[in-house]
């Protein structure tokens, strides 16, 4: 059993967790056993349910009456249903940031960008992105935020932030060990996004994007 970690809010905890579903700290289809985390976060078993039990609501956890909860299982099939709908929701995203951005919204995106590629850059130099993955997902999580940030739809956003995460979460359970020429092919696939986005050219835009997803396609 792993060593108890020193006493964690629910906040906290919900962050570890969700950040250990999108890394594969959990294999697809794993059993999570409410006590064996209450022992690891020093808190309740009702506090790991309740946990356990927002995160089946975002997609990440499966959940069943007496059976109880199990990490999300993974299939090319539903990572392209999610693909798809993930390039739906960032096109017009992306569209309207695009329209009421403004300087501000462009430079807050060239940020995040500079911080992504570099992350993409040394991975593909190193030749493994296992000890950093959770680094990079936050990173292209941040890029891609930030992409839609002034779209001016909070709805869009919230449907957008659940899709990244299960998407995550397939792709991570489907592709656990990315090869340097992964990240070589995204790098140049984040840069034209940020230069279509950055010229205003809102058809070149919505290619990027999709262009970034279809590989995922079936």
């Amino acid at each position: 059993m792993p060593e108890a970690r020193t006493r964690m809010d629910t906040p906290a905890i919900y962050a570890d967790v969700q950040q250990r579903l999108l890394t594969g700290g959990f294999r697809p289809g794993d059993k999570i056993m409410p006590g064996a985390l209450q022992h690891e976060y020093g808190c309740s078993a009702n506090t790991v349910r309740d946990v356990l039990l927002q995160l089946s609501k975002v997609g990440l956890v499966d959940f069943e009456i007496q059976r109880g909860f199990r990490a999300r299982q993974v299939s090319r099939e539903r990572r392209s249903q999610i693909a798809r709908f993930r390039v739906l929701l960032e096109q017009e995203g992306a569209v309207l940031s695009m329209r009421n951005g403004g300087l501000s919204w462009e430079a807050r995106l060239s940020a995040a960008h500079h911080g992504l590629v570099h992350i993409e850059r040394q991975i593909a130099r190193a030749g493994d992105g296992g000890p950093v993955v959770g680094i990079w997902s936050d990173a292209e999580l941040t890029f891609h935020r930030t992409l839609i940030s002034e779209c001016g739809l909070p709805p869009l956003i919230e449907a957008f932030e659940f899709a990244y995460m299960q998407f995550r979460q397939q792709m991570v359970g489907l592709e656990a060990h990315c090869v340097p020429a992964y990240f070589e092919e995204i790098v140049a696939q984040h840069e034209a996004i940020l230069r279509a986005a950055l010229s205003g050219d809102e058809a070149q835009a919505r290619a990027a994007i999709e262009a970034h997803q279809a590989r995922h396609f079936l």
